[in-house]
């Protein structure tokens, strides 16, 4: 049985922006009669996924304040109605079918990833609502479901696009790498991966020489790293979540490990907790990313969000940089936010057409949704830490730290070769 959290109600009055003030018109308005426009989502709180879903929240919390600030949507306040899944999807569905039963919420999102996601959607499907997700891989695959839209940047082929970049990197070595090494934890996101991975390695012609799993308890690498360095790869591609992620690049160093290009699809480096860990560790690594501050991606409004961000993640406890999951947890409900005014309603279908047929101008750029509600064109980031000087994280808020190296249109820097071991 899932233990239900009080009910997020947001105060007009809460400060966002410095000065800001509820107009009077709006707080009458909301006063008058109508009741608010009720949005309904479960999130990882506690547990494993805690850390992405708090921040995540505040995102969300960030959006309700600002829009009931300038009057709300269709003249009536927005609140924002969650439970806490304990990173657990055994705890989902019952989440939703009470939002949906008791708390009556007028509309539903996702909470953070794809397992709690996936959970949901059996719920979402029956009740025919629409449905934006957050950071779930291939969601909606198995289950086609046509009011279904996901904000992270996969493309409609997302298991190859996580290790395109990387490859397409190393082809532009000279000489080309010959070998690669392949390994990741045997959970979802790294299979798939690593399923994708496999097939880049035949499309570039690129030899396997080390293909292995490891369970997602694993806390010693050393026995895997050493194997590695024995095959003598010229390439390295982990496939890791944020745990084995800071684990393989300690023993990477403390074993002596070397190579050519050293990284490709680490879940957890984009957080600030592994940043200040890892400090100069770091350096060389590449991997993927979704949203960096380097002078290619100033898109319109995310610096002041990102100002916002961060006067507010201190006090509550969450990712100081906010630079992965945040920023996209903005746009989702920017996305909601113009579809609803566009269509001057909150009926579901009416809201999926209109978001299926245009594309949206968010804080981290232009959005247009294509197949299987995935982002029509693919942006995931290949990027390498340079310069990193100890474990300060304001040096991750500014340009040439996380430097982009692909997809050509978003290229900040060159891409440094080879990758070294700190000397101990």
């Amino acid at each position: 049985m899932a233990r239900f959290s009080r009910r997020d109600t947001f105060a007009l009055g809460g400060s966002v922006l410095a000065g800001a003030l509820l107009p009077l018109s709006a707080t009458r308005a909301f006063g008058q009669s109508k009741e608010p426009i009720r949005i309904g989502f479960s999130m990882a709180l506690t547990g494993g996924l805690a850390g992405g879903g708090r921040a995540a929240l505040l995102a969300y919390q960030i959006w309700a304040d600002q829009v009931n600030q300038k009057g709300g949507l269709l003249g009536r306040k927005v609140e924002l109605v969650h439970y806490d899944d304990q990173s657990n999807p055994a705890t989902v569905p019952g989440i939703y079918t009470k939002l949906l039963d008791i708390d009556k919420v007028d509309l539903v999102i996702s909470g953070y990833a794809s397992v709690p996601t996936a959970a949901a959607m059996p719920v979402v499907m029956q009740r025919g609502k629409l449905f934006l997700s957050l950071f779930a891989l291939a969601g909606n695959d198995a289950f086609q479901y046509d009011r279904y839209f996901q904000l992270q940047p996969n493309g409609p082929d997302a298991k190859h696009e996580f290790s395109k970049g990387f490859y397409e990197l190393a082809m532009g070595l000279s000489p080309k790498p010959a070998s690669i090494a392949l390994v990741g934890a045997d959970a979802e996101y790294s299979i798939l991966a690593l399923e994708g991975a496999r097939d880049n390695a035949k499309t570039y012609g690129t030899k396997i020489v080390y293909d292995r799993s490891y369970p997602p308890s694993t806390v010693d690498f050393t026995p895997i790293v050493r194997s590695i360095k024995a095959a003598r790869p010229d390439l390295l591609f982990i496939a890791s979540y944020p745990p084995d992620s800071a684990g393989m690049i300690r023993t990477i160093h403390e074993v002596g490990f070397g190579a050519r290009m050293v990284g490709g699809g680490m879940i957890g480096l984009q957080f600030a907790t592994l940043k200040h860990q890892l400090g100069p560790m770091l350096e060389n690594i590449v991997a993927y990313d979704l949203y960096v501050p380097e002078p290619t991606m100033t898109f319109p409004g995310i610096e002041q969000f990102l100002v916002t961000y961060r006067e507010r993640a201190k006090p509550a406890g969450v990712d100081p940089l906010g630079l992965y999951i945040p920023p996209f947890a903005y746009a989702e409900m920017q996305i909601l936010q113009s579809a609803i005014e566009a269509v001057g309603s909150l009926d579901d279908a009416k809201l999926a057409d209109h978001i299926r047929a245009n594309a949206f101008d968010t804080i981290v750029g232009t959005i247009r949704f294509g197949d299987r509600g995935e982002w029509a064109e693919p942006r995931i980031l290949t990027i390498q830490y340079q310069g990193i000087e100890g474990d300060d994280l304001a040096q991750f808020e500014k340009p040439g730290k996380q430097v982009i190296l692909h997809p050509p249109r978003y290229k900040s820097g060159e891409l440094r070769s080879p990758f070294v071991p700190i000397q101990r």
